[in-house]
């Protein structure tokens, strides 16, 4: 599970905030699992991560920007592994690498000029409980 995501976002311009937005990074990962290592059970995985944008209207001042594109579609990677206490409970941490990018246009002063791209690649750090049926 997982809720939106407060990004601070900097440019070439100034080393502070030029302003934030949101991404909610949902993502579809197939894993392949290593079974034969007991306890351990560690896993790779690759999928599409699908992120949603939001307040995007608070982007800041650079240029009257705007961004425009509410969605991004991209790869995520994805290595981790579970360790078993029992038959059925364990705990679980993982590291994501997702691509998710968005293009921004000018606003008011450039209306509707490309200005250039917003990526963002983070490194997602997860820890859980895992329960097996």
């Amino acid at each position: 599970m997982t809720y939106p995501q407060n990004v601070n976002i900097y440019s070439n311009l100034t080393s502070k905030p030029s302003g934030t937005i949101t991404a909610l990074p949902p993502s579809l990962v197939a894993q392949y699992h290593f079974t034969d290592l007991g306890a351990v059970k560690p896993y790779i995985g690759a999928g599409v991560n699908y992120t949603i944008f939001g307040n995007t209207a608070n982007f800041g001042n650079i240029n009257n920007a705007l961004v425009v594109n509410n969605s991004s579609v991209g790869f995520v990677g994805q290595i981790g592994a579970d360790y078993m206490l029992d038959k059925n409970w364990g705990m679980n941490v993982d590291l994501k690498y997702a691509t998710m990018s968005t293009n921004v246009t000018g606003q008011n002063a450039l209306p509707g000029q490309n200005i250039g791209k917003l990526t963002l690649n983070p490194l997602m750090p997860s820890v859980g409980v895992t329960y097996k049926f």
